[in-house]
């Protein structure tokens, strides 16, 4: 694949917004906790080719390998009539292991805690729960919100349902610990999708548009915010098929991000500015 560099500036505001049963905030907003966010530079270091029939849910990666969970269902065909759970070799695109789900699951974010991988279900209200390497599906727990996103503080999984709020839950009992609500220049923020904890902040895709998130997890508050629209025009260009931006992947012993979208042709390592 032909590389690239791109840079880029977040300039714009966020607009529009999904209909979630679950999108109420839990938390009150308090007008003296008001920020300015700032907008963070990004730059593209290397592509990477990444298979279209994936409609991206989650990424991670995971002592040097990189996992996605992809979303399809019988009642949602999205490319696919089922969704994969997958290990995929960086440099090819090409899945090394792969499971399918039962088509009447639509799966969404994922996860690695102490080599237990985390897998969130849409409108299924259910988290499956595999051993690694093997993706031995050993435990299913109920959620009782929407499942869009999913991550890891190394202590708690944090949850998105694709509304305002952040969910903290206990990863051996799936228990709900407390919510946060994320709020952007002290209004509350919509479509938290895709997460990723890096470096104690929790980084997010907002659902149909072209931002990731910088949150802080104990205030709830957006302190930077990463415009990916370049990009995504790129591969608007490449292939007029591909969905929106949803993904991200940080490896924490090479300190390398990812970030690609849903039947993305292209899937890219970058580098945050301050």
């Amino acid at each position: 694949m032909k590389r690239f560099i791109i840079c880029l500036s977040v300039l714009v505001s966020i607009y529009g917004c999904k209909n979630n049963e679950n999108s109420s905030p839990s938390n009150e907003v308090n007008p003296s906790n008001q920020n300015k966010v700032q907008s963070i530079s990004l730059s593209v270091i290397k592509g990477y080719p990444h298979d279209t029939s994936s409609f991206t849910q989650g990424l991670t990666v995971y002592k040097g390998k990189m996992y996605e969970g992809t979303g399809g269902a019988d009642y949602d065909v999205v490319g696919s009539k089922f969704s994969r759970l997958m290990q995929v070799n960086i440099e090819t695109g090409k899945a090394e292991k792969s499971i399918q789900l039962n088509p009447k699951y639509f799966g969404e974010g994922i996860t690695i805690l102490n080599d237990t991988l985390y897998q969130l279900t849409w409108r299924e209200h259910t988290v499956f729960v595999y051993t690694l390497p093997d993706f031995k599906k050993v435990k299913e727990f109920p959620l009782n919100t929407e499942g869009w996103g999913i991550t890891t503080n190394g202590k708690e999984l944090i949850v998105s349902d694709g509304s305002s709020n952040l969910y903290f839950y206990n990863p051996s009992t799936f228990q709900l610990m407390h919510t946060q609500a994320v709020t952007q220049n002290g209004d509350l923020s919509f479509n938290l999708n895709e997460l990723e904890y890096i470096d104690g902040f929790v980084y997010a895709n907002q659902w149909q548009q072209p931002y990731i998130f910088k949150i802080d997890p104990n205030s709830g508050q957006i302190v930077g915010r990463i415009d990916v629209t370049q990009i995504w025009e790129r591969i608007k260009k490449i292939d007029p098929v591909a969905d929106v931006p949803n993904g991200i992947a940080y490896d924490e012993h090479t300190k390398k991000i990812f970030i690609t979208g849903k039947k993305w042709p292209e899937l890219y390592e970058v580098q945050l500015g301050q």
